[in-house]
């Protein structure tokens, strides 16, 4: 009896040690097994006043809100094999860009006459040709970051404000952002409220979501244009080479190049090549939007926009709009950016692609 006491007392005993090693082993640094990063990663970076978005650990683009802006903006946009497709200047000139319209950075949201304000033109270098008064959309405050692996989302809130720190508008916009191996995505659904008055946004042409395109991606001129050298200073060309300048717009509507300004369509897809890799960069208009399907503020010279509130500045009088928001009523816009790297899509491929969002 005291020879089986024994044994069992010794078996408990090892059994004991046996579960302690366990534990110290799974717990042990050398051998903790670490969580698999998230092919979306979404970065704050506070100080910085930007949130960095990659994808399969590359960079994308980043949320960006510096003092030096005058609304917040993705900036810049990449293909999936990381090249830009968005204009460096002023930023981070590149030799060869245009220092044209110091408004124009990445990817923005805004327009050009909300209560006689222009928030479209406004920066710290503005042209004196306008004269304002001008409007600031200014961040307030990151709501939800989201990592993930089918998608990765952000969502803010700024300020729509005059001069004096009036508010207009409160902006909340979610970002959603999805990839393939060539592809990489925007959804943009942006919710404004009017605040303490009725909001009109006349006429204008200068909204409503835009884009500034890499030089390669404009349609090819040899007019004489100021353009960045090799260390980001601007200087006059009398003719630029249109070597390497291969963008050309195509609308839902069969537009194409500068004849889809100013006409309507659901999609514009703009083609082209930068260095090597083809390049479809589309935006899409949905169908619950004002103003749909929206008219194109699409530019030679690298100004790519979907303008859902400008109807007689863009059908030369023909159509009134100047829509109109009373006090705490809101409108929500939806649009997506598509870029496909390595291929030119097809009309029927972008169709197909626009019904996916449609839904």
């Amino acid at each position: 009896m005291k020879v089986f006491i024994k044994i069992t007392a010794c078996l408990l005993l090892l059994a004991g040690f046996g579960l302690i090693m366990s534990f110290a082993l799974k717990n042990h640094p050398a051998t903790k097994i670490k969580p698999k990063p998230k092919r979306f990663l979404l970065t704050e970076n506070k100080a910085g006043k930007r949130v960095d978005i990659s994808i399969d650990g590359q960079p994308f683009t980043s949320y960006i809100y510096p003092d030096n802006l005058k609304k917040p903006v993705l900036y810049p946009l990449r293909t999936a094999q990381g090249t830009f497709i968005t204009r460096g200047w002023p930023l981070q000139p590149r030799p060869g860009e245009r220092v044209d319209h110091p408004h124009h950075v990445g990817l923005w949201f805004n327009y050009g006459d909300v209560n006689g304000h222009d928030f479209w033109n406004n920066s710290t270098d503005i042209d004196p040709g306008h004269r304002g008064p001008f409007g600031t959309i200014v961040h307030q405050q990151v709501t939800k970051i989201m990592s993930g692996d089918k998608t990765g989302q952000l969502e803010v809130r700024s300020n729509w404000q005059k001069p004096d720190g009036t508010v207009l508008l409160q902006e909340n916009t979610r970002f959603v952002f999805s990839a393939s191996t060539t592809t990489r995505q925007i959804d943009r659904i942006t919710t404004l409220t009017a605040q303490q008055e009725a909001v009109l946004f006349k006429d204008n042409k200068e909204g409503l979501i835009a884009l500034r395109l890499a030089r390669e991606l404009e349609h090819p001129s040899t007019k004489p244009e100021i353009f960045t050298d090799a260390s980001g200073k601007p200087t006059l060309v009398p003719q630029m080479s249109t070597a390497g300048i291969t963008g050309l717009y195509r609308s839902s509507a069969g537009k194409e190049g500068d004849a889809v300004w100013g006409t309507r369509a659901k999609w514009v897809n703009l083609l082209g090549k930068i260095g090597d890799e083809p390049v479809s960069l589309v935006i899409m208009d949905h169908p619950d939007n004002i103003g749909y399907p929206a008219y194109w503020h699409a530019r030679g010279y690298g100004l790519f926009g979907a303008n859902n509130l400008g109807y007689q500045a863009m059908s030369n009088g023909k159509e009134v709009l100047n829509f109109k928001l009373q006090a705490g009523k809101s409108v929500t816009f939806r649009h997506r950016i598509y870029i496909q790297g390595g291929s030119i899509l097809s009309d029927d491929q972008v169709n197909a692609a626009y019904n996916q969002f449609a839904k």
